[in-house]
């Protein structure tokens, strides 16, 4: 999807805006700490306000360049490896790294500071080096996740309101489909009736034609069919491709006999065949292979579609340029099963995309 530089991602997915958020944080915790030591210095000291503001400022500039240093990892921890975990796992799984990070925190915080040549708090005052960073800890990563939360709720909105166009747009397009379907159905079988019986292929292929749009028809009002229906479909959708790429398009089809019956929502993966034929081998000379499979994993039901064609550059450009079927389809998986496609470099050349159904919303 495209984005602004804002929202390039970095190190594996944790977004630059993630990292600023965190300095920001730190930086207005760390200058009202610094003034409040100031203010309360310069209630009974002689010195000017500037000089005690100065003479604090290097301490606490190491205090809180160290706080954020050491809480970015948390972050990577909390909102890239674990962050479809549940909320109450990473409040147990805080308990244990709020400790790490306090301890890890103070000890590089006096090791600095004893290296430098500085004084820090001793005996009974260390306290404080325990109950600020810990209450800073809490109330960042509160924050932080009331954000997550948030920012998740708005795009839920957003897709539900996607989905709600889009549904409408199918509705009128099923209802203008359906205004003479029996005409269509006839039509097909005059022209099949028209051609000479030499011409065989033909009306194979016009058969063909007739059995996409019956089925696109019933996905229209039927929201999951058996897998089996689905490969049935996309076999005559590439059957009629292969009129038109010849000898250039090779199929290859990896599906377990045991998932040939399970259920999944129509119209699925033929839109990333048609992106992987549209955009990835229409334009090279000497073709090029689809490999599509379904796998039953651990965790549930595991799809892909690759090829060899072209490959991409940019995969946020791609649900925006790659048209209005794998739009439809990334909209269709948040909505129905929470996941999202993921894209990904077919090596030595071409675009693996792929996505995954989790085992208890399997129907």
């Amino acid at each position: 999807m495209a984005t602004n530089s804002w929202n390039n991602t970095i190190l594996g997915g944790v977004k630059i805006r993630w990292i600023a958020i965190v300095a920001a944080f730190y930086l207005f915790n760390g200058f009202s700490y610094l003034l409040t030591l100031a203010i309360n210095e310069s209630a009974y000291s002689e010195a000017p306000f500037i000089d005690i503001l100065w003479n604090y400022s290097s301490g606490q500039v190491i205090n809180y360049v160290l706080k954020f240093v050491v809480s970015i990892p948390f972050v990577f921890l909390y909102f890239r490896w674990i962050k479809h975990w549940h909320l109450y796992l990473k409040i147990v799984l805080h308990v244990f790294t709020l400790i790490v990070y306090v301890v890890v925190w103070k000890k590089l915080f006096y090791f600095t500071l004893e290296s430098l040549g500085m004084g820090h708090l001793e005996g009974g005052s260390e306290v404080w080096d325990i109950y600020i960073p810990a209450l800073l800890y809490v109330i960042q990563f509160s924050l932080f996740h009331a954000f997550e939360y948030y920012e998740q709720f708005e795009k839920q909105k957003e897709t539900e309101h996607q989905l709600r166009q889009i549904s409408l747009q199918n509705e009128l397009s099923a209802i203008k489909a359906q205004l003479n379907p029996h005409f269509l159905y006839n039509v097909f079988n005059a022209i099949n009736a028209s051609v000479p019986p030499e011409q065989e292929r033909t009306r194979e292929m016009i058969a063909d034609l007739s059995d996409l749009f019956r089925y696109q028809l019933k996905a229209s009002k039927q929201e999951l069919v058996p897998l089996h229906e689905e490969l049935d479909f996309i076999k005559k959708y590439l059957d009629l491709e292969k009129e038109r790429f010849g000898e250039r398009l090779n199929i290859q089809i990896d599906i377990d006999d045991d998932l040939l019956h399970q259920k999944i929502p129509s119209m699925l993966i033929q839109p990333l065949v048609e992106n992987s034929l549209k955009y990835g081998l229409s334009s090279k000379i000497e073709g090029g292979t689809v490999f599509i499979a379904v796998k039953r994993q651990k965790n549930g039901l595991y799809f892909e579609v690759k090829d060899n064609g072209v490959g991409v550059q940019n995969f946020e450009n791609l649900l925006t340029t790659g048209g209005i079927g794998l739009k439809n389809t990334q909209l269709r998986l948040e909505k129905l099963y929470g996941t999202s496609l993921h894209f990904e470099h077919n090596l030595p050349i071409g675009l693996r995309i792929s996505f995954e159904i989790k085992k208890e919303k399997l129907i």
